[in-house]
């Protein structure tokens, strides 16, 4: 099925460039991997290179890279990942959307504690937003 019928709610809150970097990455996959949990594995890494997951919708990123070990992976597999979450920016950078979804506690949280606690809020509000 083409992306652009499969596209996440999270997605269609997000900029025409975020959803236009998902479809072209899914159905490229698609045509590689065929339908299904590897597409769209494939996708969200791509996707993650450029954009960054806050609240319940995607943002460009300040510089393209990927954002978790997973996302690094050329063909993820499932495991463990940051959700969107770029684990990969600075503290300060973390603290910053930390501080625009309002978690309490930020100032004393270290970085694996931000991206953990911007993860919930994401999942939080993109559970809001359905």
């Amino acid at each position: 099925m083409p992306g652009r019928k499969e596209l996440p709610s999270t997605l269609e809150r997000s900029p025409k460039e975020a959803q236009e970097t998902w479809i072209k990455a899914h159905d490229s996959a698609v045509d590689t991997y065929g339908e299904g949990q590897r597409a769209h594995r494939t996708a969200f890494a791509a996707l993650k290179h450029s954009f960054e997951k806050v609240g319940d919708h995607w943002e460009k990123k300040e510089g393209r890279g990927p954002s978790d070990e997973q996302a690094k992976k050329g063909t993820p597999k499932q495991g463990k990942t940051a959700e969107g979450v770029d684990a990969n920016a600075s503290k300060q950078h973390l603290y910053d959307v930390a501080s625009r979804l309002g978690i309490p506690g930020r100032s004393k949280m270290t970085k694996d504690e931000l991206v953990d606690a911007i993860k919930k809020a994401n999942r939080k509000a993109t559970a809001k937003a359905r």
